[in-house]
């Protein structure tokens, strides 16, 4: 007898238990629309997917505060998740800005030009994207914890014990998890001409 998917309320209060397999539901139910919400915000999806990742960290650290109820309002398990990113991409809006703030010119510098990179051609614009379309397709094929393990330690460049602290799994299963990962990935990329 087949039995019922868990609610994402189960599936957050046993992801807060340190169950990875349900984490990963949690990601594979959410992250498309949680995404949304960050490139609407952001208006970049390198920025969004960014804020994506940091925000997935985080509701696995933090996914014993979830609340069903706050001051007899229901809180809704969307709801939540929606905050946690709604507050890492304003975190990386307010970073921006700072930045550019930064990057103002002080008036007493003398550019000549000499040393501005050129802007890709159109064709290698196309290329490049291509290429990323192909990329995201085979990481989204990769089982969650190939996929969480990867995106730390090249989007968030965590070492292997970082990531084994991140998430809370032993350095052994994410070294293993990188390694095959790896190998799955660049052998989807490689059928798809890739690489």
């Amino acid at each position: 007898m087949a039995t019922e998917p868990l609610s994402l309320q189960e599936l957050l209060a046993r992801s807060a238990r340190g169950d990875h397999a349900c984490f990963a539901q949690v990601y594979e139910r959410t992250q498309a629309h949680l995404f949304g919400v960050a490139v609407r915000m952001l208006g970049r999806e390198q920025a969004a997917e960014d804020v994506l990742q940091e925000a997935f960290v985080s509701i696995w650290k933090n996914a014993g505060s979830y609340r069903s109820e706050v001051n007899g309002q229901p809180v809704q398990p969307m709801t939540w998740l929606i905050a946690v990113v709604r507050n890492k991409a304003l975190d990386a809006l307010r970073q921006r800005k700072r930045r550019a703030e930064d990057a103002l010119p002080d008036g007493d510098s003398a550019d000549d030009g000499a040393d501005t990179p050129q802007a890709p051609s159109p064709l290698e614009l196309l290329t490049q994207a291509s290429q990323a379309l192909h990329v995201d397709a085979c990481l989204g094929a990769l089982d969650g914890s190939h996929r969480q393990s990867l995106a730390l330690a090249y989007y968030q460049g965590l070492s292997h014990s970082e990531i084994a602290l991140q998430m809370g799994a032993p350095l052994g299963s994410v070294k293993a998890w990188l390694r095959r990962g790896l190998d799955k990935l660049k052998n989807c990329l490689a059928t798809r001409g890739v690489v």
